[in-house]
């Protein structure tokens, strides 16, 4: 009975209830002819309403019911879902990331004879829109437009491009189930854990020097245009493998002035693809890692270790004398996280090999660097949050003072879990004497608006 009358308060008109008055017709009429009590038609409009919101909800929800209830609601998942009511298997995800950052930036040189900086700075780190489409049950597209660091310094407006683009196709045997997982086009490859959580959920909004190299040092931006498969066994093994396409031009940079080959009049001739993989594993029973994340808001716990292995055999290259060279690079990446409540922790090492050391000698050679993040999450202060985040990068392995430290400390407030976010930071960065010889000291106010 219960069923029929939701279907046909559907197809009608459902109006709120208050307290114990009944305002639906349908229930009012049955009420006043007898046919229901007063205390039946009660229970049975509230029933109603249960299952009217749940059938909804399969339709259309962005607000994260597991969330915990911060100052400003409950976190939103990634993005408004919509699914059709003549196939619920198909879906349309719509979103928007914003993070704003206020600065004052100094550069310090240990020469005199050089000019210091200090500059007060205003920019959008990250603006994007995004978008996803379920094709069926197991195949969806997730692609967005981004424009980041929009009036950093002296860029300007800069342009909107392509940031993710990839095709998933999920759980397509029955009998792996997320054993097998497949990504096709721009998707991340896994050459470091900060660099795969998605920016939205990083606890600092500018990821650690080295692991922007490492970004870089495979393929263009970790997501230039490959194919993976990925998986998990009972959360316990996660792993993925890809090859695709590798380096680009201006995102290949030398260790000592870090400036790009494609500024410096060089340019890529050829090069292979890159192929690889990542394994990491959560060892100790009810402590798996269940999403790639680190904000965690004081809930459950994980622990996991991982190590990555990728390559480009070969890359042909014209450096700016015009001279041609052929070098090949590997990525060693491991990786160790875990938390417990509150408390985070997270930490990298990155070994680097066929490194330029300049563009003018073009010696290849090695390169080495870690760093480490933690903070602590206080959900009875309002889920106010201190963290603090040291980095060490030999930018080469060899003579010289090639070494890059940087040090952060800051405390961001999750008004709304990761959905509107505000920040407030100290970074100290200390060149070496071959790599520019001189510190950066950046303060920053940062805030982010994400579903």
């Amino acid at each position: 009975m219960i069923k029929s009358l939701v279907v046909l308060a559907l197809i009608g008109s459902v109006s709120l209830v208050r307290a114990e008055e009944i305002k639906n017709p349908l229930i009012k009429t049955l009420q006043e002819k007898g046919y229901l009590t007063q205390e039946e038609a009660i229970k049975i409009e509230k029933q109603m309403k249960k299952e009217i919101k749940k059938e909804l909800k399969k339709h259309i929800n962005v607000i994260n019911e597991k969330s915990p209830e911060f100052l400003l609601g409950k976190e939103t998942h990634p993005n408004l879902k919509i699914r059709p009511f003549d196939n619920p298997d198909m879906w349309i995800k719509l979103g928007i990331r914003i993070q704003g950052t206020f600065e004052n930036y100094k550069k310090d040189y240990a020469d005199p004879a050089k000019s210091d900086i200090n500059t007060w700075d205003a920019y959008l780190r990250r603006t994007r829109f995004e978008v996803s489409a379920a094709f069926s049950k197991h195949v969806s597209f997730t692609m967005d437009i981004r424009n980041d660091k929009a009036n950093y310094q002296d860029k300007g407006e800069q342009h909107f491009n392509v940031g993710d683009a990839y095709l998933k196709i999920k759980k397509p045997f029955k009998k792996y189930g997320s054993l097998i997982n497949f990504k096709f086009y721009r998707g991340k490859i896994d050459v470091s854990r900060t660099e795969t959580v998605k920016s939205a959920w990083v606890i600092h909004y500018d990821r650690p020097h080295v692991a922007d190299e490492a970004a870089q040092f495979i393929s263009h931006n970790r997501r230039a245009t490959n194919a993976q498969m990925y998986g998990n066994w009972k959360k316990k093994i996660h792993y993925q493998i890809a090859f695709g396409d590798a380096v680009y031009s201006g995102k290949f940079k030398d260790a000592t002035s870090y400036k790009d080959l494609k500024s410096q009049g060089g340019k890529i001739i050829e090069q292979d693809y890159f192929y690889g993989g990542k394994i990491f594993i959560s060892p100790f029973k009810g402590w798996e890692e269940t999403k790639r994340t680190e904000t965690y808001f004081g809930k459950g716990k994980h622990f996991e270790v991982g190590v990555g292995y990728w390559k480009v055999p070969k890359i042909k290259y014209q450096d700016p004398s015009s001279n041609k060279h052929e070098i090949d690079r590997t990525l060693i990446n491991y990786e160790m996280s875990a938390h417990y409540k509150g408390f985070f922790i997270q930490a990298e090492y990155f070994d680097f090999d066929g490194v330029i050391k300049d563009w003018i000698t073009n010696e290849v050679g090695k390169s080495k660097g870690w760093y480490a993040t933690a903070e602590y999450v206080m959900p009875d202060f309002y889920y106010i949050a201190p963290f603090y985040r040291y980095e060490k990068w030999d930018r080469w392995d060899g003579n010289g003072d090639y070494t890059l430290k940087s040090n952060i400390v800051g405390i961001n407030w999750y008004l709304r879990g990761n959905t509107t976010k505000i920040g407030l930071s100290y970074q100290s960065d200390d060149y070496g004497v071959n790599i520019g010889d001189y510190k950066v000291k950046r303060l920053k106010l940062t805030t982010q608006w994400f579903f």
